[in-house]
């Protein structure tokens, strides 16, 4: 059996795996049945979970840890990275503001403030840090990313021109956006937001109604709290000479999309095009034989913007076959099919809770890795 090459590009399983382990148990599967293959990993994100960790192992550079805010305003250390040129941060909004840093509750959905990634920001900042890679994924806060802002020195005043309570609840309040306090080094900055999604601001696709419920908000409230951001919107742009939250991807991260473009100027681009490109995934794909990607769960949406298609599209360039090892899949993947993957392989060998199957994947993920290489080499 001569030896082959494979690349490997997997998305984290989340909350069971991040991506280097992900891609360690694909190998020792893969190597059961071709021992001495070629093996290339790529560690690789979409803007969510795994995005620091994908760049600074693809472009090297150095991890800082930063107190800040977390999203109900407790103390928390979030990791942020300078890449190799000093000047390009890295920051994944999660590690300041996101879901795992805050219990799920109405309540807590609608005060969770974006004010500790503004501080990651002021922290890059003070590095030497001029262009900014920023992660949207994995949010807990619905703010429209007003907290980012105001902790660059923007300030959100009510009627009696008071500062606004923090999260989605200050916008009921918000009468007047002050921006002359706004530290005069973003101007000098160039801001790149990294999204896996493209839904607007505002309505039935945007931030509060599609994931809002998510992070707690109460299904009855919805259309209230929307309004609430609809009123945001409309004042930035009566407001903010020249600036709109009428972009796609401003709904991503709760709004910090529309924070981040609004506030800072920032391009909202495809997270994982824009790490493909940065990682430098399609230098070896000539040389390669097999491609395998992979997520948690697979379903019709992850056409839209999901690491695994973004890998596939580039492979299928090169006329590469690419199966997909996923936690859980839906019933029906045409889309994924059509979009470049050419088999789903599932890690679940029986029936099992989630927990358990969470707990399994050192023994699941390897076997799946094995199957991935028998039924490549069926032909």
């Amino acid at each position: 059996m001569r030896n082959y090459t494979v690349l490997l590009a997997s998305d984290s399983f989340k909350g069971s795996a991040m991506s280097r382990e992900v891609e360690d148990y694909l190998e020792e599967g893969i190597r059961r049945v071709v021992p001495q293959a070629h093996i290339l990993k790529y560690l690789i994100a979409d803007g969510g979970e795994g995005t620091l960790e994908a760049l600074l192992t693809a472009c090297k550079g150095t991890r800082y840890t930063e107190k800040v805010h977390g999203p109900l305003g407790d103390s928390v250390q979030a990791p942020y990275a300078l890449l190799g040129d000093r000047k390009t941060a890295v920051i994944e909004m999660a590690q300041a503001s996101g879901i795992t840093l805050m219990p799920k509750s109405n309540e807590n959905a609608l005060k969770a403030s974006t004010y500790g990634t503004g501080e990651l920001i002021e922290a890059a900042l003070e590095q030497g840090a001029r262009k900014f890679l920023i992660g949207l994924g994995g949010s807990a806060t619905s703010d429209g990313g007003w907290g980012m802002a105001q902790a660059l020195g923007v300030k959100f005043l009510d009627t009696e021109g008071q500062p606004i309570r923090p999260g989605l609840r200050g916008l009921r309040d918000l009468c007047q956006i002050d921006t002359s306090g706004l530290d005069p080094r973003i101007r000098e900055s160039e801001f790149t937001a990294l999204s896996d999604v493209t839904n607007p601001l505002t309505g039935s696709e945007g931030a509060v109604f599609v994931y809002g419920p998510q992070k707690g908000i109460a299904p009855e409230e919805l259309h209230e709290v929307d309004v609430w951001m609809a009123s945001y919107a409309r004042l930035i742009k009566q407001e903010l000479t020249g600036v709109s939250t009428d972009v796609p991807g401003a709904g991503a991260a709760g709004g910090l999309g529309a924070g981040l473009h609004v506030f800072c100027g920032a391009r909202i681009v495809s997270g994982i095009d824009t790490i493909l490109d940065l990682i430098g995934i399609e230098s070896k794909m000539d040389t390669v034989d097999l491609v395998v990607t992979g997520e948690g769960h697979m379903d019709n949406q992850s056409v839209k913007g999901k690491a695994p298609i973004g890998v596939a599209k580039r492979a299928k360039k090169h006329n590469l076959p690419v199966i997909a090892v996923v936690g859980g899949r839906e019933d029906d993947l045409s889309s994924v099919y059509s979009a470049g993957i050419d088999c789903v392989l599932t890690t679940v060998e029986g029936p099992c809770t989630l927990e358990d199957c969470m707990k399994r994947v050192a023994i699941e993920i390897p076997n799946a890795g094995e199957t991935t290489m028998r039924a490549f080499l069926l032909g």
